[in-house]
């Protein structure tokens, strides 16, 4: 990621001053607390001069396992990372948080944005890794919301009847590729691309409830 001076500022009125940050990673395990983090990968989105949201760029780091990380092996099985492999680039939880937070600052930053909002499918168990690893780190100037965040397991469940990501993703005439799933990067990249298919399919929604207040607002009281 590099800091862009592109960013339309109009994307702070779309979510109440929040900046939609896409958000995956891959874990030891289910229990926050006790497994490890091992990948985490952050997508920006960004809002063209239509309104409608497109995914901009991604970043994602492989993380070493913190001191005493429980790695369950049928997790293992699943993301398919073999955290000690040789040729694993990975770098620690600090490291990985500090850069992330840097270029998600200067995303806020540029687009008049108050505070990050995590976007995830099954939002909460991402946003409950991190914010273990944030408490682990004792990293100051968390940029995200503690506890509130976009879950695209719900989105997809309202916009197509479909909560499994690839199952969303294919409903809403997006691609999914079994082979590249479970990796950060990937998953959260498809993330991205449905939390934007469904907000821009909702736009003419959100633009008339807008029009609706900012006409309530300008309309004289006659009673």
């Amino acid at each position: 990621m590099s800091e862009n001076p592109a960013a339309n500022p109009a994307i702070a009125k779309r979510f109440r001053g929040f900046l939609p940050v896409v958000v995956d990673v891959e874990t030891g395990g289910f229990n926050a607390a006790t497994d490890a983090l091992l990948e985490i990968a952050v997508v920006l989105v960004r809002m063209d001069e239509t309104g409608r949201l497109y995914r901009h760029e991604t970043a994602a780091y492989h993380v070493k396992p913190f001191e005493g990380a429980n790695m369950e092996p049928a997790s293992l099985e699943v993301n398919g990372i073999d955290p000690h492999h040789p040729l694993r680039p990975a770098v620690s939880e600090q490291d990985a948080l500090s850069r992330l937070f840097k270029e998600i600052r200067a995303e806020i930053r540029a687009t008049g944005c108050t505070k990050a909002i995590l976007v995830g499918h099954n939002a909460h168990f991402d946003l409950g890794f991190l914010n273990a690893a944030i408490t682990r780190t004792g990293i100051k100037r968390n940029p995200f919301h503690p506890f509130s965040a976009f879950d695209t397991a719900t989105l997809g469940g309202v916009a197509y009847g479909q909560t499994v990501l690839k199952r969303a993703l294919l409903a809403a005439g997006l691609d999914y590729d079994d082979a590249s799933a479970h990796s950060a990067r990937y998953d959260t990249e498809q993330t991205a691309d449905l939390f934007c298919q469904i907000v821009n399919q909702f736009q003419p929604i959100f633009d008339g409830a807008v029009g609706a207040v900012t006409g309530a607002a300008e309309s004289p009281d006659l009673s």
